[in-house]
C-alpha cells in the first residue's frame, strides 16, 4: 500500500508527558508533519497501537492520545496509518492511507482516528487517516503525550 512500510516491522513505545506546546517551526527548506492518535471513539480496550509510514517506510508509532512529528522534504508524500497488532472484532479496517504535497516552511497535522461500534449482533472497528486543521491539530497535540517509538529488533 502507498506509504506503508514492510509488514513485519513493529515498534516498542514509550510515552513522555507533554510539558510544552508543540513547536510548529520546521527547519528552513523542510516541512513539519505531526501525527496524532485520537481514540475518543474507540470504546473497547485495549486500544490499538498505530504505526505510521511515509513513502514506504515506517517512521514511528503512537498509542492512546499520543503524537510525534517529523520533518519531510517538499513535494508529494504518501502516508499510512496501520494497527500494529490485529484487533479481533466482527469486522475491522486496520489500515488507512492518504497523500499530500508538502511545501517548505509549512506545518501539517494528520490524525489517525480509531473508531469502534458495537450493537447487539455486530461490532466493527476501523482506523481513518485525515488531515486536520492546524488549530485543531495543535490543540490535539497539546492534549496528548509525546510518543517515542523504537523499531523492534
Amino acid at each position: 500500500m502507498p506509504g506503508c512500510g514492510p509488514g513485519n516491522e513493529n515498534f516498542d513505545l514509550k510515552t513522555e508527558p507533554n510539558t510544552s506546546q508543540p513547536d510548529p517551526t520546521p527547519t528552513p527548506g523542510k516541512a513539519l508533519v505531526y501525527f496524532v492518535q485520537d481514540d475518543r471513539y474507540f470504546l473497547s480496550r485495549p486500544r490499538p497501537t498505530v504505526k505510521w509510514g511515509v513513502d514506504g517506510s515506517w517512521i514511528g508509532a503512537t498509542r492512546t492520545l499520543t503524537y510525534f512529528h517529523v520533518e519531510v522534504d517538499p513535494g508529494e508524500h504518501h502516508l499510512c496509518a496501520q494497527w500494529q497488532s490485529a484487533v479481533i472484532l466482527s469486522e475491522s479496517k486496520q489500515t488507512a492511507v492518504a497523500h499530500f504535497v508538502a511545501e517548505p516552511g509549512r506545518v501539517y497535522y494528520f490524525r489517525a482516528q480509531n473508531l469502534y461500534w458495537r450493537d447487539r449482533d455486530f461490532s466493527t472497528a476501523s482506523v481513518t487517516l485525515d488531515p486536520v486543521d492546524s488549530d485543531e491539530g495543535a490543540l490535539l497535540a497539546s492534549q496528548s503525550g509525546y510518543s517515542v517509538a523504537t523499531l523492534k529488533k
